[in-house]
């Protein structure tokens, strides 16, 4: 037995021996989420003897959590989430480290009048950068969110990993995790000299509790593993580029779902998510002019509905790829397969819970998961409600 208060162990590679029989509590996936709920679980009940694990590093460089748009908003959070969301940022920008917080306004552009909307050639002076970006007669409605700000999610998940580890939990790298009754299998994967991934040895650990943060693939964890019904989805998402300048001041862009997030110099896309994909899709690359292009065709066919209004979209300026393996992209969970809906935790089981970022983690998801994390160690404290 460690000493309360001592720091956690870590096991980054199968040449560390990992003998461990059974913990008071399993989170598996050490994205933004899972992170953040051992960070919190750790400090709610330091009792309660801990493991984290990750099938990668920490941040995973192939999650979707290193793939977030990192954009905080508060535009279209409804009245009642709002205080979640202004504890979330505040968490994000005081208390992560280096995350990169940047302040920056956030303008979604409009075909047609909403309410608060104001017309859009009103703000192209403000903002110069833009003249090349948008055609104001085909967008000329804005609303603006002055508050919002970017950040790097996946530096979230690495100060929260740490600060799991420093506060007392064990922390399993590169292992892959399967649901079992009580516990979980844990495969600690190793490669090959041919570069294949590979299962070095098997281990099964009791848990009394199990949060599976494991992103896309938890509602499979548990549907496949335990055989539970869960009713989540999945998308796969891309983030193209599109090599048009930006810099410190230039605001996020949203028209017509799709996000343009300074970064880099230039700007990434987010496209927006229509609906989940099906059970067993395979994303494939489409097809530009006829040429085999690395942007999923459904992804590809909404960029092309927006150069009208979006001009560089249809220049050499968007980056587009030989093969999808040229765009990055990773498989995105969808709470209750709903591309609109809040990230959420669910007890699907006595004792096994799912936590769902998805598509709005950026703005509420270390809320949910502290949630989550206070049900655990039955704490009724939520901090954004005092």
């Amino acid at each position: 037995m460690r000493p309360m208060g001592a720091a956690g162990r870590v096991w980054a590679h199968v040449g560390q021996p990992f003998s461990e029989r059974g913990y008071g509590a399993v989170v598996l996936g050490a994205g933004r989420m899972g992170a953040a709920c051992a960070f919190f679980l750790r400090r709610l009940a330091p009792e309660l003897r801990l493991l984290l694990v990750e099938r990668g590093g920490l941040p995973n460089e192939e999650g979707a959590t290193v793939l977030a748009p990192g954009v905080w908003t508060a535009l279209n959070v409804s009245p009642e989430r709002r205080a979640e969301a202004a504890w979330t940022r505040a968490q994000t920008e005081r208390e992560f480290g280096d995350v990169s917080w940047q302040a920056r306004p956030l303008l979604e552009l409009l075909t047609r009048e909403a309410a608060g909307a104001v017309p859009t050639p009103s703000l192209l002076p403000r903002f110069p950068e833009l003249a090349h970006l948008v055609d104001p007669e085909a967008l000329p409605f804005a609303q603006v969110d002055e508050g919002a700000a970017t950040y790097r999610p996946g530096a979230v998940a690495l100060a929260c990993g740490q600060r799991a580890v420093r506060a007392g939990a064990d922390l399993l790298l590169n292992t892959h995790a399967h649901l079992t009754p009580g516990g979980v299998r844990l495969d600690r994967l190793t490669v090959t000299n041919t570069h294949e991934v590979v299962t070095h040895e098997s281990r099964e650990v009791l848990a009394g509790v199990v949060i599976v943060a494991m992103g896309a693939d938890g509602p499979p964890g548990a549907e496949h593993g335990l055989g539970l019904h869960t009713g989540h989805g999945r998308a796969y998402r891309q983030a193209p580029r599109l090599n048009t300048p930006s810099g410190e001041a230039t605001p996020v862009l949203r028209v017509d779902g799709l996000t343009l997030r300074p970064q880099h110099g230039g700007f990434t896309l987010i496209p927006p998510i229509h609906h989940r994909d099906p059970h067993g899709y395979t994303p494939i690359g489409g097809r530009l002019t006829g040429v085999p292009v690395g942007i999923r065709r459904e992804t590809l066919e909404d960029l092309v509905e927006r150069m009208g209004v979006l001009p560089p979209l249809g220049t050499e300026a968007l980056e587009v790829g030989r093969s999808l393996a040229d765009i990055p992209g990773a498989w995105l969970a969808l709470p209750d397969g709903d591309p609109t809906a809040p990230p959420r935790h669910e007890e699907v089981a006595p004792g096994l819970h799912l936590l769902l970022g998805g598509p709005h983690a950026d703005t509420l998801g270390l809320a949910v998961a502290y949630d989550l994390a206070a049900k655990v160690a039955g704490v009724e404290e939520r901090p954004w409600e005092g």
